[in-house]
């Protein structure tokens, strides 16, 4: 099962776990609420996708790599206490509450959040003296004493016996109590969650002509070489800020993430032409709508690595144009929610009443709404920096009614109204801009390789992209629909006549 439908079918299992029937009890009872066990290779995304799954339920996440405990901390401190059977006392070990149950309750409690999930990471890597606590912990959702609270679903992570010596297999008994879900690394899939996070184009290009590279684990007699998904996309972070710092990112630096020294040094090397691609081809002018006819011919004839390493480049530009815009166009939503807000209470109020209280009262209500989500872990990165920037928004006009010394209500709203058309005439332009971007690259395209496999290539990736998709459901670009229905229906159509012959 690949990342993507691992992830579904986890938000599934929540909810059906979650369902209480109509006197309140779980549909399923929590004894029966199986541990979701994720068996899978290192590095492909099993650890990422829990936090997301967290946000998307609206429910709490707690998550430990149980390799770093110890007996003590899974299970806790044992302390003698005195208790009463029939006619006499005798001296009783309990435990102290263990660490993992400690801090779900404290997650509780920062975070109002009642119902989540207890995330542990490598369960089948434990040491020798924690692997008893494990199975009983798997079989009976309680470390010593202490039981997981009701509406805490567990999920476990570990690695196949190939991948870590000091796996340990479960038992029949352990594993007839578990939910099972085998998780494999697929290329397609990690693409799609690669352009939602902004991984470099020189990595997503670079995988789409050697998908093969993706995921590759090697034992040598000099160690392990490896190349992962976790790698990739950490490698891209490192490319970006070193772009920022003006550094070279060469395959010293590459090998550092891609522990696979022939797959660091092909990479390392594409890089290196893909930056000089960029210059040679004269990317920003073509994105201008600047074409040369020296250039059109020269990557028409080039060779198809070079060919794709262009590709590559215009890709990565419209797509950062391109969610840029659609970036913009959830903040001006989201702005334009408070302000209607705003609005309604300004029609209610006095025409006496302050107009900067009313804003600033709007101001205040955003806040506090952005301060809950934020204690309860449910902002993603991307909707964290939206509510800055519409909080920040709003303390800008707020500022510029005390400036102008705009107290009365009508006249506040008017003014409000005015700077808000202002900010949408920006976004407005951004979007035309974005969409002009791309209509260029379609110029660019169409001059140098017509109606050909690179054009397919490119509605492609705009395809697997979710921000170009929702950018393209709302800019009306002739050229997309035209080309997406013939060359894309002409590709599954040549597919299809190949497996059938």
């Amino acid at each position: 099962m690949d990342i993507k439908r691992t992830k579904e079918e986890i938000k599934n299992t929540i909810e059906a776990y979650l369902l209480k029937d109509a006197y309140g009890n779980y549909e399923i009872p929590a004894i029966r609420q199986r541990p979701v066990f994720l068996l899978g290779s290192p590095g492909i995304g099993k650890t990422q996708i829990m936090e997301q799954i967290s946000r998307e339920c609206g429910i709490g996440l707690v998550a430990y790599t149980i390799t770093h405990h110890t007996r003590q901390s899974a299970i806790g401190l044992p302390f003698i206490s005195e208790k009463r059977y029939q006619s006499g006392e005798f001296a009783v070990t309990e435990y102290t509450m263990s660490e993992i149950v400690a801090s779900i309750y404290e997650k509780m409690e920062q975070t109002g959040l009642s119902e989540g999930i207890l995330f542990l990471d490598e369960i089948n890597c434990v040491s020798e003296t924690l692997a008893p606590a494990m199975l009983q912990f798997l079989q009976c959702k309680s470390f010593g004493n202490h039981k997981i609270p009701a509406g805490w679903i567990i999920v476990a992570a570990g690695n196949p016996p190939e991948y870590n010596r000091s796996v340990r297999e479960f038992d029949v008994v352990t594993m007839d109590r578990v939910k099972k879900i085998e998780v494999e690394a697929d290329f397609q899939v990690w693409k799609e969650y690669a352009y939602s996070q902004g991984v470099h184009g020189a990595v997503i290009s670079y995988l789409n002509t050697r998908k093969q590279n993706f995921y590759q684990m090697e034992t040598t007699v000099d160690g392990r070489n490896f190349a992962t998904p976790r790698g990739w996309e950490d490698l891209s972070n490192l490319i970006r800020v070193y772009e920022k710092l003006h550094k070279t990112v060469d395959r010293q630096v590459v090998v550092q993430y891609i522990q696979y020294p022939k797959i660091a040094k092909d990479f390392a090397n594409y890089l290196e032409l893909y930056y000089k691609y960029r210059t040679d081809y004269q990317i920003e002018e073509i994105l201008k709508g600047n074409l040369d006819e020296i250039l059109l011919k020269k990557v028409a004839h080039a060779s198809f690595d070079e060919r794709l390493s262009v590709l590559g480049l215009l890709i990565s530009r419209v797509n950062e144009s391109l969610k840029a815009s659609v970036q913009t166009e959830r903040y001006m939503e989201h702005l334009l929610s408070c302000l209607t807000e705003y609005k309604e209470r300004s029609r209610e109020a006095q025409s006496d009443v302050d107009g900067q209280q009313l804003l600033s009262q709007t101001l205040q209500i955003c806040s506090a709404e952005y301060a809950d989500k934020k204690k309860a872990e449910l902002l993603s990165p991307e909707t964290e920096r939206q509510y800055r920037r519409v909080l920040e928004t709003l303390e800008q006009f707020l500022q510029i009614l005390k400036l102008e010394n705009i107290c009365q209500n009508e006249a506040a709203f008017e003014r409000v109204k005015e700077l808000f058309e202002q900010q949408n005439e920006t976004f407005e332009r951004q979007r035309q801009e974005a969409g002009e971007l791309l209509e260029h690259v379609f110029d660019f395209l169409e001059g140098a390789f017509g109606s050909s496999q690179e054009l397919a290539m490119f509605l492609t990736e705009l395809n697997s992209n979710a921000y170009d998709v929702s950018f393209l459901q709302e800019y009306e670009c002739e050229r997309y629909y035209f080309y997406n229905k013939e060359l894309l229906f002409d590709e599954k159509r040549k597919n299809l006549l190949a497996r059938m012959s």
